[in-house]
């Protein structure tokens, strides 16, 4: 499955879990709902998955991600009034981190699920 079919498959999770739940639950229950819409979908996403940072070659920290789908996709999970700078860098580092090149930033806001897509490597076909 290419990059844009899979984004396009994992936005149409997020909108029927916000669909169905609505505004102002907590993350780790938009998560868990995310992780049954996706498995309904037929792709394969682990939660909470923990990865290793490196400076050079030296471990410097760890950090977990909300959602990773197929190895390849990045989901960072929001429940907020709006998105913040922040967050977008928060979702650019961890692509950073993890040398995956593309990553989803899905607020589950007070009107709508806010989608924000980043690519690390843009010489790449993320079609």
């Amino acid at each position: 499955m290419q990059y844009k079919e899979m984004t396009q498959t994992v936005i149409g999770c997020a909108y029927r879990v916000y669909n169905t739940m609505g505004f102002g639950f907590l993350e780790s229950v938009y998560e868990k709902c995310l992780l049954i819409e996706l498995a309904k979908a037929g792709l394969r996403a682990e939660s909470q998955k923990p990865i290793d940072v490196y400076y050079e070659k030296h471990l410097v920290g760890k950090f977990v991600a909300d959602i990773v789908v197929e190895d390849r996709i990045i989901l960072e999970l929001k429940s907020t009034r709006e998105l913040a700078v922040t967050h977008e860098v928060q979702l650019v580092n961890y692509l950073t981190a993890t040398r995956l090149d593309v990553g989803l930033l899905l607020n589950f806001g007070p009107d709508k699920v806010e989608v924000k897509r980043k690519v690390r490597n843009l010489n790449d076909n993320h079609n």
